[in-house]
């Protein structure tokens, strides 16, 4: 699975020019991915921080659908032309991921390994869940902060 997530994220370098959509619905569609990844994430950061109950059964099924988001292939998400600069106000993708591909493909493994380490301990309990919410929620900061500006 790891190698999967790497091979996705260094096929998204060699992606060329060509799309099979318009670089807006690229960018588009790369948006739709985040904000499900986002959406599963906030039933577990809202289990770590105690806004929602702890359920065991919940928390292992919404680790489950965030490692099997990981497997999805986004090399065709990543097309050159689709960063804020070719699409001021569409999308917030800063160029800096073409430009250093390499540190973006580090933030995205330890996205991965974060995901796989919470799917390990999601239903052990409240105490073993938050650290990995954490830790998870710390490679997405990371990679914002780096590939992703404030604002469209």
């Amino acid at each position: 699975m790891r190698n999967l997530l790497l091979t996705t994220i260094i096929a998204a370098t060699a992606a060329t020019g060509a799309f099979a959509q318009s670089a807006s619905d690229t960018a588009k569609a790369r948006r739709a991915f985040y904000t499900l990844v986002g959406f599963e994430m906030d039933t577990l950061a809202g289990m770590a921080q105690g806004k929602i109950d702890y359920d065991a059964e919940a928390a292992s099924a919404t680790a489950k659908d965030i490692l099997a988001l990981t497997a999805y292939t986004t090399a065709d998400l990543y097309a050159p032309g689709t960063s804020n600069d070719d699409l001021p106000g569409e999308t917030r993708a800063k160029a800096d991921i073409w430009a250093n591909m390499a540190d973006f493909q580090a933030d995205g493994m330890a996205f991965y390994q974060a995901v796989v380490e919470l799917n390990d301990v999601a239903g052990n309990g409240l105490d073993a869940l938050q650290p990995a919410v954490g830790k998870m929620g710390g490679t997405c900061k990371a990679c914002h902060d780096d590939f992703r500006a404030k604002d469209f």
